[in-house]
């Protein structure tokens, strides 16, 4: 019986996929930085441990008590929805160690095993908005895409060791906690220069009727980690499909 640990399941897409795992007979560690009993069900094939990925002591002590495990699904992150001039440097910073720094730390923390064993899978979570840019998102967009092209690059470096990468890269997603997540990052709102431009781009965005749910996500994860012929980019949702032009 195989072993996944997800990062940020305490909503949204971590939350599905574990449940995703979890009803396919695998054993799930389902991590949060405040860990809560009653979101999934309860199976003597869960955990759910304790994880700031910010902070390496929370990884290190994570890691040593989720054991050896298959697969690593890096789905913990943040967004912030603002113009550039609204978005402070300590946002941006608390954006990229969540989103790019703590999905680094986290791979960084399972290679040597997953080297030493010759396997092991690691699939990191992005976003749509790294192959069709929108506005109010630039910080978070940069976040994502430096992990689009880590992901990348770490493929190549770990193809002699037989240890997969995937990205997963899901569109916009009403029906989780981004939003409402984001708001403490916004702080005093848009810059009032850019008001009436961010009411524009958000009354557009709401006119799509293609979106992506968190089960979507899942699925996608579910492929990566089991679909030997599947891409190292893998799409999630309607409306991500269609940006990335896959058939």
């Amino acid at each position: 019986m195989k072993t996944i640990l997800i990062t940020g399941c305490s909503s949204g897409f971590g939350l599905e996929i574990a449940r995703h795992f979890l009803d396919r007979d695998w054993n799930v560690i389902a991590t949060m930085r405040t860990p809560r009993e009653d979101l999934l069900p309860r199976s003597a094939r869960l955990r759910v441990l304790p994880l700031d990925v910010t902070d390496p002591q929370s990884i290190a002590a994570a890691v040593d008590a989720a054991g050896p495990i298959d697969v690593l699904v890096n789905n913990a992150g943040i967004g912030v929805l603002n113009a550039l001039e609204g978005t402070t440097m300590d946002i941006a910073r608390t954006v990229f160690e969540t989103n790019t720094l703590g999905t680094i730390a986290m791979t960084r923390a399972v290679l040597p095993r997953f080297r030493e064993r010759r396997a092991g899978r690691i699939v990191n979570i992005t976003s749509s908005v790294t192959l069709k840019p929108l506005p109010l998102l630039s910080v978070y967009t940069a976040s994502k895409a430096a992990i689009n092209a880590f992901t990348e690059s770490l493929a190549l470096e770990l193809q002699p060791f037989h240890v997969q990468v995937n990205l997963v890269l899901p569109g916009r997603a009403p029906d989780t906690a981004f939003g409402e997540n984001a708001r403490p990052l916004m702080q005093d709102g848009f810059p009032e220069a850019y008001d009436s431009f961010a009411q524009r781009a958000l009354a557009e965005s709401r006119q799509s009727s293609e979106i992506t749910l968190s089960r979507d996500v899942a699925e996608a994860v579910w492929r990566a980690v089991n679909d030997p012929a599947c891409p190292l980019r893998i799409p999630a949702g309607a409306d991500a499909v269609a940006v990335a032009g896959v058939p």
